[in-house]
């Protein structure tokens, strides 16, 4: 029987510098790829929860980029065999019933139209008072 350690990392991991965030905030991002199987992409996927809103990315591995969408793909090619990937994002969502939303992330590695890893975190965006 062979026991995983608590330490062992995952194949994909997304952590931020904050936890909580307010309206037009740089989000500071870093994505850990662990993962040593074949893939396509990564894909980098925002959603703020009851609303239409979402993050534009407008930093990539320090290099600066105009992305207006929800959903970042990143291509293997592209990543010249870094493991790691540093990226800033940023919303105009206002919260409008609470005092904050939530905006969720999720990243996954997509190999031939295929998930085969992700990871999800959540931020807090808080009214500015």
């Amino acid at each position: 029987m062979i026991l995983l350690s608590m330490q062992e990392k995952k194949e994909l991991s997304l952590t931020f510098e904050e936890n909580e965030i307010h309206p037009n905030q740089e989000i500071h991002g870093k994505i850990e790829l662990n993962y040593n199987g074949r893939f396509d992409t990564i894909v980098i996927n925002s959603q703020i929860e009851n609303s239409s809103d979402f993050c534009k990315y407008i930093e990539l591995n320090g290099k600066k980029i105009s992305h207006p969408y929800a959903r970042l793909s990143i291509y293997k090619k592209d990543l010249e065999e870094k493991r790691v990937i540093d990226f800033i994002a940023i919303t105009q969502h206002v919260p409008t019933k609470n005092d904050f939303s939530k905006a969720k992330f999720r990243i996954s590695i997509i190999q031939e139209h295929k998930e085969v890893a992700n990871d999800i975190l959540i931020l807090k965006i808080i009214k500015k008072r």
